[in-house]
């Protein structure tokens, strides 16, 4: 795979309250470059969302309420989101979801395209019992030794996403083929179907 023809792409990946649908309480969105993550680019914020952390929620990702009372509204951060997403492509683990919420938040972004680490990993290690990000992690062992945070905060996850991606990318001899297993139907990017023949 040579990855001087990809495209700008960001991995992203977002916590929430719990709430249905749910408050952003934190994303980050890490671009790959030159077949790496770039942290010295990255994006990362924490959001005080307008309804509580759930008690659930705060227990996977660990984000209280009492540790973003001082945090920026999504009012004072989407701007920035926007800005730095910008028109790329996005990645992520189960992508239609976090695909959904921020263009819930983002209504007139909308990416070149989405790539999903889930459906490429069904695509590529094809005989996994599961494939949850921990199961990828303990089969494709990335080095997380540079992830920040922890597990289930939304930059250690991204940054995660990114290593399993750079790791599957290696089965692929271009970026269409990677493409054509990666990105799910219906969403930015994903193949157009060939039209069948007519008379005219």
């Amino acid at each position: 795979m040579n990855f001087a023809t990809w495209p700008a792409l960001f991995v992203v990946d977002v916590e929430g309250n719990g709430a249905n649908p749910p408050d952003l309480v934190e994303v980050a969105a890490l671009p790959v470059r030159e077949g790496g993550p770039d942290t010295s680019t990255a994006g990362a914020w924490l959001i005080r969302p307008p309804r509580p952390v759930t008690s659930r929620a705060a227990s996977i990702h660990r984000l209280t309420n009492g540790l973003l009372a001082q945090s920026p509204t999504w009012g004072e951060v989407s701007d920035q989101v926007h800005e730095l997403l910008s028109e790329a492509w996005i990645c992520a683990h189960n992508a239609h979801i976090d695909y959904r919420v921020l263009k819930a938040h983002l209504p007139k972004w909308e990416p070149a395209g989405v790539l999903d680490t889930l459906r490429l990993a069904k695509a590529t290690y094809k005989d996994l019992s599961g494939y949850s990000l921990d199961a990828l992690i303990k089969h494709a062992a990335p080095d997380l030794t540079a992830a920040p945070a922890q597990r289930h905060r939304a930059t250690y996850d991204a940054y995660a996403t990114a290593q399993l991606l750079i790791a599957m990318a290696s089965h692929y001899e271009t970026w269409h083929q990677l493409v054509a297993v990666a990105v799910p139907p219906g969403l930015p990017g994903a193949p157009m179907p060939e039209e069948d023949p007519t008379l005219w």
